[in-house]
């Protein structure tokens, strides 16, 4: 018994330390999994000027580093999940701004309350709410009080505007504080110039920073002018040549909804190539020309470059999740044509995403007590509140009947065809779900229920 008591108190004289010594090595297993990165964000083009010029956009997303404000970093804290930062022509006369991840993306603070269906009401009704919240030092009020114009709206909810790609390479502490001190001591005075200082300059002096010499602009297949295709490609060779850095492709889906949805983004020789506006008056003037822009096309292997290749889903609320495969998405398509054919018998569906396009076009967008969009829906003479997101569209005082319809745009606009590049399986489930969910007290929706694992390829639960 004695030697019993003495063993105990010996274990209890080293079990601090002990404890202390497994902790360490916890952290020290666990460190590869917890390091920064960047991450090179490419942006489709949109609108009016994607069609003249397909190069969209580059940014940076630092998982690391975090915003003080806008125009001042910090290295980030627990729970905090970095800032994207990148160069905008005409905002506030500031050479770059920073800001979080998920505003950056969809407007909001959070995950949770990213809206399910995006038209151009909700989207300005959300950028302007966080630009007052949180950017009115640099992007101030109009004359009235109104929003202002200009390209501040870029800073936030570009998920809504477009596809975005991400190349993933990991960074060390040291490096994102030498990269804080480095921009937070610079003058962020704008020169931003299409040619010499664009956006995707930015990108890469911010990627050179921490891998020196990795990008560089290509004289032949963009002219001399730094293009953020050109960067991902560049990214994306380094990564290969270095696999003992940490590295990932990821794909960020655009917001289903009725925005007009991004093209797919190109070089200048490729957008050139590429563009029969471009191509067929330069070939009927100087077939000589048209010749050698296809010359540098295929030696260049412009279009050989696939972003989206091997590329995981980004969602939001969760980690990086597999895209839905092809085979998978005809089974999610023919399901929900179905469903669409039983359900509205006479129009078999085919409208739907526009007809609750208009009726959102009629509602008032607010928030609910938990600060998550609502829409407040005129029905027969009375409003009513329907959640606007995947956490309380079914807790709101609107009919069934409308949530149900939501959701049935919601699909429609995330299952068409070539408007699935980012888009999950687990994402396309979960809206089953809703959809069954909203509909329980319908007749029309009893019968049916979320696709079976063997008609989807076994990615449902």
């Amino acid at each position: 018994m004695i030697m019993v008591e003495r063993h105990l108190q010996t274990m209890r004289r080293f079990l601090p330390g002990l404890v202390t010594l497994v902790l360490g090595c916890m952290v020290l297993a666990c460190a590869p999994f917890a390091s920064a990165s960047a991450t090179l964000l490419l942006e489709e083009p949109y609108g009016k000027l994607g069609f003249f010029t397909a190069t969209g956009h580059a940014a940076v997303y630092l998982s690391g580093v975090c915003a003080e404000t806008p125009l001042v970093l910090r290295p980030c804290g627990p729970g905090e999940t970095g800032v994207v930062i990148s160069r905008y022509d005409g905002v506030g006369g500031y050479d770059w701004d920073a800001v979080p991840l998920i505003p950056y993306l969809y407007a909001v603070e959070r995950p949770e309350d990213v809206p399910l269906f995006a038209d151009a009401k909700m989207v300005a009704f959300l950028r302007d709410h966080y630009r007052r919240s949180y950017l009115e030092d640099i992007v101030p009020d109009g004359k009235s009080g109104e929003a202002p114009g200009g390209n501040w709206y870029e800073l936030v909810g570009s998920s809504y505007d477009r596809v975005i790609y991400g190349f993933q390479i990991e960074t060390t502490p040291q490096q994102d504080a030498a990269l804080i001190g480095k921009l937070n001591s610079s003058p962020n005075r704008s020169h931003f110039r299409l040619v010499s200082h664009n956006c995707a300059d930015f990108a890469k002096d911010i990627i050179n920073f921490y891998y020196p010499k990795s990008l560089h602009r290509s004289i032949v297949a963009d002219v001399g002018i730094t293009t953020p295709k050109q960067m991902a490609k560049m990214l994306a060779r380094f990564d290969r040549r270095h696999p003992e850095l940490q590295n990932s492709r990821l794909v960020i889906a655009q917001v289903p909804g009725s925005m007009p949805r991004s093209f797919a983004v190109h070089g200048v020789v490729e957008s050139f190539f590429k563009s029969k506006k471009y191509l067929v008056p330069s070939a009927v003037v100087s077939p000589i020309f048209a010749g050698c822009v296809f010359a540098v096309y295929m030696g260049t292997g412009a279009g050989r470059f696939d972003p989206g290749k091997g590329a995981l889903a980004f969602e939001p609320e969760s980690s990086l999740q597999p895209t839905v495969g092809r085979d998978d998405l005809r089974a999610y398509q023919r399901q929900f044509k179905s469903f669409l054919a039983e359900t509205y018998p006479v129009s078999s569906g085919e409208n739907v995403g526009k007809a609750w396009s208009k009726l959102q076009a009629k509602a008032r967008i607010d928030f609910d007590e938990k600060g998550r969009p609502i829409l407040q829906v005129p029905v027969e003479g009375r409003i009513v509140r329907l959640g606007a997101s995947a956490e309380n569209v079914l807790n709101g005082n609107a009919p069934p009947q409308l949530a149900r319809e939501l959701m049935e745009a919601r699909l429609q606009s995330e299952l068409r065809r070539g408007a699935t590049r980012g888009v999950s399986a687990a994402d396309i489930a979960r809206d089953w779900k809703l959809l069954q969910s909203a509909g329980a007290e319908k007749e029309s929706l009893t019968a049916h229920s979320t696709p079976r694992p063997e008609a989807v390829g076994g990615n449902l639960p």
